[in-house]
């Protein structure tokens, strides 16, 4: 169980991944702004609090991976490097521009901290599924194999395909999260294709599954560590979220899956995250 203090630290950590992403965002005028806002929390968890990794050796061999399928979240991926020291942060401002190391995609040719590149849907599933079946085979038992999923992505058959064979291989040592935000760039999942009850497909694909509020830090955390007992099956926690978490002129909307911010606008979101910081540190 997290401490108080560590509480207030992931959730103040959020908010600043959060602001870098909407920051960075506004720097080139358009992005993936829905998608990156809707992970903040989780990213806060893992890296700075759960995952094994060390910003002055990326490629560290001891490390755990994080393979986000979801490759457009980048923008909040490389907000929460960026905090963690694995590169500087004006770097943040390159995002998608000319001879960047910060594509829009993540690119692990270019971006220190990036583990596998992803952006075509459902592939990032297969690759994690690979690189945890390789720790294991290595004797890696203590190395954590991370995925992160989009829910509109979930409609892709390469992830079932994945899910099978991973229960079949009993990775214990893969623990995926779905960014359950119930909307695609096309509209709501339940519209566009339904997943139905996706704790009880996980399930009966034979991964432990749990469902938890992916924008509460302290129930993430006790999922991944529930999900470190579960040796004999992957594990996959759904995260009940919100796609623009955080930017009330966002939050719940399909329209900002790809949306432009301009500096006005910067403005106003980061004036909004600054209140809500500043609320969390009141204990609100």
């Amino acid at each position: 169980m997290l401490s108080a203090e560590k509480i207030l630290e992931l959730k103040l950590k959020a908010n600043e991944i959060r602001k870098e992403t909407v920051k960075t965002i506004a720097s080139i005028g358009v992005g993936h702004i829905g998608g990156s806002l809707s992970v903040a929390d989780v990213m806060a968890v893992l890296y700075f609090d759960e995952m094994k990794v060390d910003p002055k050796n990326p490629k560290w061999d001891g490390r755990d991976w994080l393979v986000v399928s979801k490759g457009h979240s980048g923008p909040a991926i490389y907000s929460t490097l960026a905090i963690k020291g694995f590169f500087d942060r004006e770097m943040l401002y390159t995002l998608n521009k000319p001879n960047t190391n910060l594509p829009s995609h993540c690119d692990m040719r270019k971006t220190p901290g990036i583990d596998m590149t992803t952006g075509s849907l459902g592939q990032g599933a297969s690759a994690a599924a690979g690189i945890a079946l390789g720790n294991k085979m290595d004797g890696k038992d203590d190395t954590y194999t991370y995925l992160i999923l989009g829910d509109g992505e979930s409609q892709e058959g390469q992830v079932w395909e994945m899910a099978m064979f991973a229960a079949h291989r009993k990775l214990g040592n893969l623990i995926g999260f779905t960014d359950y935000n119930k909307l695609q760039i096309d509209g709501a999942t339940d519209d566009v294709c339904s997943l139905g009850d996706i704790v009880a497909k996980y399930k009966a694909f034979g991964w432990d599954c749990v469902m938890v509020n992916g924008h509460d830090v302290a129930a993430i955390h006790d999922a991944i560590e529930a999900a470190k007992t579960v040796k004999d099956k992957p594990s996959m926690i759904i995260l009940d979220t919100i796609k623009g978490k955080g930017i009330s002129a966002l939050e719940g909307k399909a329209s900002c899956h790809n949306a432009n911010i301009n500096a006005e606008q910067c403005a106003e979101y980061v004036a909004e995250l600054d209140a809500e910081a500043e609320a969390i540190k009141e204990g609100k």
